[in-house]
């Protein structure tokens, strides 16, 4: 039997749950203070509000007043569709007889406690219910045994409404109870990472759901005006759409048969060399010519300022404002240090399923790493990423920026094995001038020169001369030079 399911109110949320809360189940929120445990429950009760149920928010920590302000903040107004009931110490507990009783006033509350939430859930008989936050009564319950009936009692009496509830945890008390992941049909954790550079990170995983299948893992997410936004984990295997794959061109006959005519729709393209090679310009010679067939496309950026790198695709003679205001055209600056990989992920998928781009430029994966310091998570990252964008059909541009500039050059990380194809780009001297070559190490489809030509940079892109002959070592940046002259690029045209 499939059970109904209440949505979050949080799109990302919903798709890492399979859909929602199964309704009439206890459902528990933890994480330590700031996590954004708040923010994800006032959405799921503003979520039942839309939808016409009767939702009921119960507060223990927090006043009515600080529970509206907080709406407040994202945008929300709490009316009369959200009954918040602010539960305080009876005024009669707090008088000098009660203190001065054998009783603890702890049984007292405790009791009483309960007593008013089952009055309001009675009272009301409400679809949703939100219970922030569980310290409160574990405190007063002062052990396991009784915290556990007590909540025990609680989900009883919630079944008979057929009530969702959502239960928050703070993670205060003292040995990280767990009496809770027993008793509650899903537990969801939130985590919030204090890197040691740039704003915090936050993440949340399913830790058990009940009956039902989820997307496991951790899932990045943030918290923006307008509340919580998950980024669910991109599996590319539950992408398989094969697009057709076609051979593309680049707009300049000799990088294309550099690359054997081309390079393959649906591949991905990873751009090598040191600092000033050229690696962006040479993705963005894609990318005119994806727009001048009349495709999409999406360029992300890390390490150029979004005005510089306008100006540049305006001198290749691409109209900028006209592709952007038609929607042709998406350009994205992204901050690593504000930015989790799990967003970026995100955005690039957007570009793909929104915006229907057939060309994807990444510039670069420096600035990828900088947001994650583990090589090894970055690599499955990628390898998640390159297989989804390949498999929508996008021919996707990589650029890495190697360390030195002429010798030994040193890669930051290595994902050539990824990539369909691999050009390298490198700095020679010789005959008393810095010049600059490009060669295709790699290419899966097809075939390709294993030959290296010499190149210019110039205002409307590159120039690519004919493959240099009578050099050893160009590749090693310090040649030794024994033919002619003649096969080296000059000034005036090739």
């Amino acid at each position: 039997m499939t059970r109904e399911l209440a949505s979050t109110g949080i799109g990302g949320l919903d798709n890492v749950l399979g859909g929602g809360f199964s309704r009439g189940h206890l459902f528990l929120i933890e994480g330590e203070p700031g996590a954004g445990k708040t923010t994800v429950a006032m959405q799921f009760a503003l979520a039942g509000a839309q939808a016409g149920e009767k939702v009921l928010y119960i507060t223990l920590s927090e006043t009515e007043q600080e529970i509206r302000e907080g709406a407040a903040s994202h945008g929300w107004v709490i009316d009369d569709r959200v009954a918040v009931h602010e539960l305080v110490p009876p005024e009669s507990l707090l008088n000098e007889e009660n203190q001065q009783s054998l009783l603890y006033s702890s049984d007292l509350e405790l009791g009483e406690t309960a007593k008013d939430i089952i009055a309001v859930i009675e009272r009301l008989r409400p679809s949703r219910v939100v219970i922030d936050s569980l310290s409160e009564i574990r405190l007063l319950a002062q052990s396991s045994l009784r915290y556990r009936r007590q909540v025990l009692a609680l989900k009883h009496h919630f079944a008979r409404f057929d009530t969702t509830v959502i239960l928050l945890d703070d993670l205060t008390s003292e040995g990280h109870d767990r009496t809770m992941h027993s008793l509650t049909h899903c537990v969801i954790k939130l985590e919030q990472l204090a890197p040691e550079y740039g704003a915090e990170r936050r993440r949340l995983r399913v830790l058990k759901y009940r009956g039902s299948s989820y997307r496991g893992g951790y899932h990045d997410f943030s918290i923006k005006h307008g509340g919580v936004v998950v980024y669910p984990r991109l599996v590319a295997g539950e992408h398989r759409t094969l697009a057709p794959r076609e051979r593309l061109k680049s707009g300049s006959p000799e990088l294309n048969e550099l690359l054997g005519g081309g390079i393959d729709q649906g591949s991905g393209t990873l751009v090598l060399g040191p600092a000033g090679t050229g690696k962006s310009l040479l993705a963005l010679l894609f990318t005119k010519a994806a727009l001048d067939r009349g495709e999409r496309a999406a360029v992300f950026i890390f390490d150029e300022e979004l005005a510089q790198l306008r100006k540049r695709m305006a001198e290749l003679g691409i109209d900028v404002d006209a592709a952007e205001s038609s929607g042709q055209l998406h350009l994205q600056q992204i901050d690593a240090a504000e930015m989790s990989p799990g967003e970026f992920a995100h955005a690039v998928r957007a570009g793909v399923d929104s915006r229907d781009a057939k060309c994807v430029v990444i510039d670069s994966l420096n600035g990828y790493q900088a947001a994650m310091p583990d090589e090894r998570l970055l690599i499955l990252h990628m390898h998640e990423l390159l297989q989804y964008l390949n498999r929508r059909g996008a021919s996707t541009f990589l650029t890495v920026a190697q360390h030195g500039l002429v010798g030994d050059m040193k890669t930051p990380i290595d994902i050539t094995y990824l990539a369909d194809t691999v050009i390298l780009l490198r700095y020679f001297e010789a005959l008393g001038k810095v010049r600059r070559a490009i060669s295709v190490m790699k290419k899966r489809l097809g075939t390709h020169e294993n030959t290296i030509r010499e190149y210019k940079i110039e205002t409307s892109g590159l120039r690519i001369g004919p493959v240099i002959e009578g050099f050893q070592g160009i590749l090693r940046g310090v040649p030794s030079f024994a033919g002619e002259p003649d096969a080296l690029l000059t000034d005036g045209a090739s």
